[in-house]
């Protein structure tokens, strides 16, 4: 799943926002959608011993994302755009990642090991993409796990694990191991956010080849 290259395709839910918002300073609502970030490792971590935080903490996700998309839309609008800006934007979003995926990786859904290897997979899937535009290559977003793909999972995920906790069934049973739901998404951020880390080098490698 590659949502990151669809962005176009929310811009009906941006645009009017965007424009009502055209005087708001752009660094305020990256500043909002990072607290809503931090907000949502909160009440993902805590959500183990009161489930129905599962619920605020998907919404939490992606009302933040919404954020971090709106931040840029009002920027362009208002003539804002910025390398400045885009600077904060980038740095806000590795933080936003490692509050909300963290938040599930220390708490009790989630092996710690898992959640470690999940939290290097993200951000070096990120560290990846910005460092190719560093050194001189097309800035990539490239890949199988994108943010706008983390962001989807981590709102369906928890949905998912408070249905399942509903129905008694909270944990899944494979060979003798039990694990949640929100650790198959963990899983999946470790594997995949690695395995994407190591298509955007292979990439970024073949671009300044052709550059020599």
């Amino acid at each position: 799943m590659v949502l990151d290259g669809q962005r176009k395709r929310v811009d009906f839910a941006l645009m009017p926002v965007a424009k009502k918002l055209v005087n708001v300073n752009p660094n305020i609502i990256s500043w909002i959608g990072l607290a809503l970030a931090f907000l949502s490792g909160l009440l993902l971590y805590f959500s183990f011993e009161f489930h129905y935080l599962l619920i605020a903490g998907a919404a939490m996700v992606l009302v933040s994302g919404y954020f971090d998309a709106l931040d840029g839309k009002v920027a362009k609008l208002a003539g804002k755009a910025s390398n400045k800006g885009d600077y904060i934007d980038h740095v806000f979003d590795r933080y936003a990642d490692i509050f909300m995926i963290g938040g599930v990786a220390v708490s009790a859904w989630c092996n710690p090991y898992i959640g470690i290897l999940a939290l290097v997979g993200v951000l070096m899937t990120s560290y990846m993409g910005t460092q190719a535009q560093a050194i001189g290559a097309p800035r990539l977003y490239a890949g199988l796990l994108g943010r706008a793909d983390r962001v989807v999972l981590s709102t369906l995920f928890p949905i998912i694990q408070f249905i399942m906790v509903s129905l008694g069934h909270p944990l899944i049973e494979i060979s003798g191991y039990s694990i949640s739901w929100l650790e198959v998404m963990m899983i999946w951020f470790a594997v995949v956010g690695n395995l994407t880390a190591v298509q955007r080098g292979i990439i970024t490698w073949k671009n300044l080849n052709k550059k020599e």
